[in-house]
């Protein structure tokens, strides 16, 4: 059972639609290229080294928290760190990102895929998080992550990001059986991995689902929404949950059925609208992370529109339409922070 602190801090009591004394926010990539502290790590380790040690994660984890001052923590990772033990060939490389070396093309590369076992394969992730647990204040919730599994399959089927995910749905029309697969079986070791993070430490689990937006409505509920339900209907229950996406304006409705207690609406839609469309939920967001570099009095004044159109329901987690990008001036996001935690409905 969660300490009292904790279960009624600010963030967890958004999660759960109830009245909270000013809104919540934290954001997305908040330990980033942004941040100096995190440059200085960067400087002398690797991306994927970072991920898989357990301290230097918590480390840039609890640092960004505590700078900015934000109502959560995210723990730092990635959300391809699951594929390698199920035997993709990954690696970060420099410009390109991220890069999968043995896509998949068939059916017998699906079934060559491995079920994780988070405790030995995932076990840095998992030990990042009880590090950080510890070394966060007991009253400010961590949050665990993962890849939705549309996400996930682009990136395997793909080998790499894309604009158009033109194989991917090609994949998708061609070989709905195969990947009907895929799907399940990340579905499958997702529920694993989440629950698995939830036990070490972690009090609300995101889903990511970047790239879903690249999908027609018909698309997205004949080939992704059985499966991002199966996720959601399968982690731990009372642990909060939300489901985020970008490009999802014509997807809300079908993501909030999907699952998730809480639903992150990215800048392309008013948050007012949003909520209009989606009734009694939570919602985060939404600000576009490239206000974060118009002058302090403009930032502010951004903020303090989303949060006249939250209205002052219960349930509005501030947080950006997606990551923070890498050279947002700090003192603009401590900037942002300041102006949500004073904005009174």
């Amino acid at each position: 059972m969660l300490a009292s602190s904790l279960y009624d801090s600010p963030f967890l009591r958004a999660c759960r639609r109830e009245p909270t004394p000013y809104t919540p926010v934290w954001l997305m990539r908040q330990a980033g290229r942004y941040m100096p502290e995190y440059r200085a790590i960067r400087a002398k380790v690797p991306f994927l080294e970072l991920c898989k040690t357990p301290d230097l994660a918590a480390e840039v984890t609890v640092t960004a928290t505590e700078r900015l001052g934000v109502d959560a923590a995210i723990i730092f990772a990635d959300i391809l760190l699951i594929l390698e033990p199920m035997g993709m060939q990954l690696e970060f490389s420099a410009g390109d990102g991220p890069v999968i070396h043995n896509p998949i093309r068939t059916l017998a590369d699906v079934q060559r895929l491995r079920d994780v076992e988070p405790a030995d394969t995932l076990s840095f992730v998992l030990q990042a998080i009880t590090t950080t647990r510890a070394h966060l204040q007991p009253a400010l919730p961590l949050i665990g992550f993962a890849g939705a599994p549309f996400t996930l399959a682009s990136y395997m089927i793909e080998g790499k990001g894309s604009r158009d995910y033109l194989r991917t749905k090609t994949f998708m029309y061609t070989q709905p059986e195969v990947w009907h697969a895929l799907m399940a079986c990340l579905s499958r070791n997702l529920v694993r991995y989440l629950n698995a993070q939830i036990a070490a430490g972690a009090q609300v689990v995101q889903l990511f689902d970047s790239w879903v937006g690249h999908l027609s409505p018909w698309d997205y509920h004949t080939f992704v929404l059985p499966h991002s339900q199966a996720v959601f209907a399968q982690l731990t229950p009372g642990t909060p949950s939300i489901h985020f996406g970008t490009s999802t304006g014509a997807l809300l409705e079908l993501m909030q059925e999907a699952g998730g207690d809480v639903i992150g609406v990215d800048f392309r839609v008013e948050l007012d609208h949003a909520w209009q469309r989606l009734g009694a939920v939570s919602i985060q967001g939404n600000l576009d992370p490239a206000v974060l570099y118009a002058d302090r009095g403009y930032v502010c004044q951004q903020a303090q529109r989303i949060l006249r159109q939250a209205g002052g329901r219960p349930g509005h987690i501030f947080n950006l339409g997606h990551g923070i990008l890498p050279t947002t001036p700090v003192d603009n996001v401590l900037a942002l922070i300041d102006a949500v935690h004073t904005y009174r409905a």
